[in-house]
């Protein structure tokens, strides 16, 4: 088995054993606390330009399959385990873990010390690393430190669809839902067709009279990575859905385009939120939920109070209860709102899936006619309940 080295931007050095690729990749390093769904982590477009670190220590017993894919192909930067699989152990498997990254070119290293490494970055912050099977540690430190951060990084064009494409509604097709795909997941239009509803999946560049362009009867905002202060066409799409107030959700990245688009700031968080069990307070309800988090930007907005913004006020409707994030906004005189974790929950707990029904019961009331209200927050919505 090869050697691999991990060297982070401040010199910090991990010696281990190749895994998956051989080579040298970059990115920057964060950790993601999930013990298990790292196939989905893998492919979560929102991982894009990361070194994954697992804090779970066994990693690869289920092998991979072809069915738990998020996307068309793995997208972080690197992965590092402590304590790989010997071999896939689990009926569904169609082939282990380190050979899918050997197939798709993923460098990673594992056999380190990854609860050192977890509280180096937990105490440090994210920060730009690398790994490598033929370089030496200067080498390697030298072209970390000469690398691009993820601030400013304008990365949904590169993870995105390239073609507009239909997930059509299981059954009946009770509504049609535009969604400017960002990074999405697969589950996402999977999660929406079992509750009735037809997904146009566009691009990232999409305009809003792209969106708009069929009818939809409202408008979904996925995740992805990169900075979302990088995402101006982002935001003026949104601005654009707003102005014509069609129902609008948006998740993760889509939150904080949202808050962008309110006029509120975004910020980098120091290490993020990354894994399947982050608890987030939903304030309108009181209820406490665990939800499945990626993002290391957040949005910036008072936790006391509503904030006006040319769409009228808008509040703060989810709190992470680690450290008082943004987990969430919503419009009080607007059909709009976002959350900043996954409630598609793949991989992670099904706490939040009621989400999409939520903006189900948007659209049906935007389409009867009623009053513009919040969206739903206690208890299964109709929707749910018919699905």
């Amino acid at each position: 088995m090869s050697g691999a080295i991990l060297v982070l931007e401040d010199g910090r050095t991990f010696r281990g054993e190749a895994y998956g690729a051989m080579g040298t990749t970059l990115g920057e390093a964060v950790f993601a606390t999930g013990m298990t769904g790292y196939q989905e982590t893998l492919t979560d477009p929102s991982y894009a330009a990361q070194i994954v670190v697992m804090t779970a220590p066994h990693i690869g017993n289920t092998g991979v399959n072809g069915e738990d894919d998020e996307s068309r192909r793995i997208w972080v930067a690197g992965f590092v385990v402590r304590d790989p699989a010997r071999r896939p152990a689990n009926w569904r498997a169609t082939g282990s873990l380190d050979g899918e990254l050997a197939a798709q070119g993923v460098v990673g290293i594992s056999g380190i010390d990854t609860r050192a490494l977890t509280r180096h970055l937990r105490d440090r912050g994210a920060m730009r690393a690398g790994i490598s099977t033929e370089l030496t540690g200067e080498e390697l430190l030298a072209r970390v430190q000469s690398a691009e951060g993820m601030t400013g990084a304008d990365l949904a064009p590169a993870v995105t669809t390239t073609e507009p494409y239909v997930v059509p509604a299981v059954g009946e097709r009770r509504f049609t839902v535009a969604a400017l795909d960002l990074g999405i997941k697969t589950a996402t239009p999977r999660h929406l067709a079992a509750l009735g509803v037809e997904t146009h999946v566009l691009p990232a560049t999409a305009t809003a009279e792209d969106l708009l362009a069929a009818g939809p009867d409202g408008v979904f905002v996925s995740n992805g990575p990169g900075d979302p202060a990088a995402a101006d066409y982002a935001v003026a799409a949104v601005r654009g859905v707003l102005d014509a107030r069609r129902p609008l959700f948006g998740i993760c990245f889509g939150n904080q385009i949202l808050g962008r688009a309110l006029g509120l700031g975004t910020y980098k968080l120091r290490f993020g939120h990354r894994g399947l069990n982050q608890p987030v307070l939903d304030r309108v309800s009181g209820t406490v939920r665990v939800t499945s988090h990626n993002h290391g930007f957040a949005v910036d907005a008072p936790l006391d109070r509503p904030t006006d913004t040319p769409y009228g006020p808008v509040e703060v409707s989810h709190v992470g209860l680690n450290d008082d994030v943004v987990e969430g906004l919503r419009l009080l005189d607007a059909p709009a709102f976002s959350v900043q974790f996954h409630p598609e929950s793949a991989a992670g707990p099904h706490d939040a899936a009621p989400l999409f029904g939520r903006f189900v019961d948007l659209m049906a009331s935007a389409r009867s006619g009623d009053a513009v209200s919040p969206p739903p927050v206690v208890g299964h919505s109709t929707a749910e309940k018919e699905a």
